[in-house]
């Protein structure tokens, strides 16, 4: 249970981290924030996750709370509720902070944050990422990482759905 507890540690409301960010930001380290729905894990996932870690010492995930991501995605989603999903990503090693946010976009939560470095795909041209002119005014980078192909959450739902009614 006690590596479970560490695991949920990394897991912060947003007023702790921004308290955690002023002890990282002492340390001058440099602070990297990406966000997503992160509903089914996967290698494309793992990929990114852990390049846009490269990018800095500190790699600080915004996850879309269960109500954004129907917003988003639709009804049927998300297929993980939002504790599974930060749970899950709480316990990859490159991951140093997971933050719920309920907006459609992480805006207001990279505002708080200030972060060094802004991480999305590449199928995001940087005018279009939430928070980059944010993150630019202050001098930061906004970088944008090629995706993995063949993997995307809703690609996955669709063979799944696609094979059941070939078995069906």
């Amino acid at each position: 249970m006690q590596k479970l507890s560490l695991l949920k540690g990394k897991i912060y409301p947003l007023t702790d981290l921004l308290k955690q960010l002023a002890v990282w930001r002492k340390e001058e380290k440099k602070i990297v924030f990406t966000n997503g729905c992160f509903d089914i894990l996967h290698l494309g996932h793992i990929d990114y996750l852990s390049r846009a870690a490269d990018a800095g010492n500190v790699l600080i995930i915004g996850v879309n709370s269960d109500n954004s991501v129907r917003r988003l995605k639709g009804s049927g989603r998300p297929i993980n509720n939002q504790q599974a999903r930060t749970t899950v990503l709480a316990a990859l090693q490159f991951v140093d902070a997971v933050v719920i946010f309920d907006e459609d976009t992480p805006y207001e939560l990279i505002k708080a944050l200030q972060p060094d470095v802004l991480v999305k795909g590449k199928d995001y041209q940087v005018e279009e990422i939430a928070g980059h002119d944010i993150v630019l005014s202050r001098g930061g980078q906004v970088i944008t990482i090629a995706l993995t192909q063949g993997y995307s959450t809703t690609d996955l739902i669709k063979k799944l759905t696609d094979h059941r009614k070939q078995d069906g």
